[in-house]
C-alpha cells in the first residue's frame, strides 16, 4: 500500500481524450489524485493557484497561453514553490526543451510514455528528484550544449562551492547519476547524494535538472570532449 497523503496532480492538455486517459490512470492507482484539469496554459496557472497541486503535467502546445508560458508563471510564483512541473512533449527533442529547462521544468516525458514510467516520474519529481533516465538526460544535454548561449565561465555564482562540489556539479551537468558520480570520484553513493543536496541548497536550485542548467550556463560544462 502506498504512503498517504496522495500526490495531487494537475493535468494541463488541450486534448480532452489525453486528460481523460491520465485521469483514469491516476484514479485507478493508490496514492494519486487529480487536483484539477486545464485546457490551456492560462487555465493551468489559474487552477494551480486555486488547488496548489504537488505535480503538474504540462502539455507544451496549447491554444492561447502555451505550456511553457504557464510553466514560467508557475515556477516564478512563490506561492507555488511546492509545485513541480513535468513537461509533456510529442517530440523527444525539440526547440522547446532549452526554454523549458531554463523556466524551471523538473523533467520531461513523451506522451507515449508507458503508465508505469509516468507514475514513477510523478513520484520522483514529487520527491524533488529529476525524472529523466540518464540516457535521455544526456541527449537533452547534448542538444542544450548545441543551442545554449555561449556563456563565459561563471566564477561568481560558483564561488560558494568547494572544489569537490564543483567536480560533482560538473558530473551532474554531464548527466551522471549519483552512483556514477560515486564511482568516478571514488566516494560512496551516500556521499555523492549529500554533495548533490548541498549543491541544491547553495545554488538555490529546485531540482537536479536545474543543476544541469547551472552547470552549462556557468561554463562549468559545455566543452564537448
Amino acid at each position: 500500500m502506498r504512503r498517504v497523503p496522495d500526490v495531487r496532480v494537475l493535468l494541463a492538455d488541450d486534448q480532452p481524450l489525453i486528460r481523460a486517459g491520465l485521469r483514469v490512470l491516476l484514479e485507478t492507482e493508490d496514492g494519486y489524485a487529480v487536483a484539477a484539469e486545464a485546457a490551456d496554459g492560462a487555465e493551468a496557472v489559474r487552477r494551480a493557484r486555486e488547488t496548489r497541486p504537488d505535480v503538474a503535467l504540462m502539455d507544451v502546445r496549447m491554444p492561447g497561453t502555451d505550456g511553457l508560458d504557464a510553466l514560467s508563471a508557475i515556477t516564478g510564483d512563490p506561492e507555488l514553490a511546492g509545485t513541480r512541473v513535468i513537461v509533456l512533449t510529442t517530440f523527444d527533442l525539440d526547440d522547446y526543451v532549452y526554454r523549458a529547462l531554463r523556466s524551471g521544468a523538473s523533467g520531461f516525458l513523451l506522451k507515449d510514455t508507458d503508465p508505469v514510467a509516468l507514475l514513477r516520474a510523478i513520484d520522483l519529481v514529487h520527491a524533488g528528484e529529476a525524472l529523466l533516465a540518464p540516457s535521455v538526460t544526456r541527449r537533452l544535454i547534448t542538444e542544450f550544449a548545441r543551442h545554449g548561449p555561449a556563456a563565459p565561465p561563471g566564477t561568481d555564482r560558483l564561488a560558494v562551492l568547494t572544489g569537490r562540489e564543483r567536480e560533482v556539479l560538473a558530473l551532474v551537468g554531464r548527466g551522471h547519476t549519483n552512483g556514477e558520480i560515486a564511482a568516478q570520484l571514488v566516494i560512496s553513493p551516500a556521499t555523492a547524494r549529500t554533495h548533490v543536496g548541498r549543491l541544491l541548497t547553495k545554488l538555490g536550485a529546485r531540482d537536479r535538472v536545474q543543476l544541469v542548467v547551472i552547470a552549462h550556463e556557468t561554463g562549468l560544462v559545455g566543452q564537448r570532449r
